[in-house]
């Protein structure tokens, strides 16, 4: 399907462009190599971040569902900002540690535990799934907002 939709896209001119953009937007986010950090949030070394104390008091205000401003010098403050940029960077919905030990991270769909990752901690990588087109043989599995503006739809 990738390589249908990619190749057809470079050399259909007259078809309707968005339609066209937007399926090559999917096939292309299909392709993504799986990260950690597409399913829960990470820092700049891979590593899984808690959630802060109060995160949904502290993001329903409104000043703070604006985006991060890394200017910030107090150091809890951007422990809640570092959270939110790195929130923002996840394209899959519903994601929730279930296991982060030693060598492995393991996580699931906090609405399926069923549907379950596991990524090696010294590369990142995933064990079992390698792209994101391979996560289709799971009959549910979600795009947050980040996803879907991937793909060009926005909601």
């Amino acid at each position: 399907m990738t390589d249908f939709v990619i190749e057809y896209y470079s050399n259909e001119g007259y078809a309707d462009l968005q339609t066209l953009n937007l399926m090559k937007n999917y096939a292309n986010l299909l392709r993504k190599p799986l990260t950690l950090g597409m399913f829960v949030p990470v820092d700049s070394s891979g590593n899984i971040l808690k959630e802060p104390k109060n995160y949904d008091s502290w993001k329903s205000l409104e000043h703070n569902r604006k985006k991060a401003n890394e200017d910030t010098p107090e150091e809890s403050l951007n422990e809640y900002k570092l959270y939110q940029k790195a929130k923002r960077k996840c394209i899959f919905e519903g994601f929730k540690l279930a296991y982060n030990g030693y060598s492995v991270v393991r996580i699931e769909a906090s609405y399926n535990p069923a549907i379950e990752l596991s990524f090696t901690k010294n590369d990142l990588l995933p064990q079992t799934f390698t792209d994101v087109e391979s996560l289709l043989q799971f009959d549910e599995i979600y795009l947050n907002n980040t996803g879907l503006k991937k793909i060009g739809i926005n909601k």
